[in-house]
């Protein structure tokens, strides 16, 4: 059984590296959005097409804009927050209940 619950230990870590790398994606692009980027510059290009995907179906479900502020890489942050602490967590308790 400790196969098993060193599979789930494993799992989680590498889900919840990704879940953080992500959500520094989502940071570094609301920033760099802030100031007029260039649009041919491969990292902006490499971050809008990561943040994209994800912002527009947030858009279709929160139709919601503060103003000229977009409010959808908040969200995006406050999804990975709660996938973090909810489902990384109950993964790793499952794991320890296992072994």
């Amino acid at each position: 059984m400790f196969v098993l619950s060193n599979l789930i230990v494993a799992l989680s870590q590498v889900a919840d590296f990704i879940l953080l790398a992500y959500m520094w994606i989502v940071i570094i692009s609301a920033l760099i959005s802030w100031v007029n980027p260039d649009p041919y510059n491969p990292i902006v290009r490499f971050l809008y097409k990561v943040t994209e995907p994800v912002y527009y179906r947030i858009r279709k479900i929160i139709p919601l804009r503060l103003g000229f502020v977009d409010i959808t890489p908040m969200i995006v942050i406050l999804i990975i927050v709660f996938l973090r602490y909810f489902l990384i967590q109950t993964l790793l308790d499952m794991a320890y209940r296992i072994h």
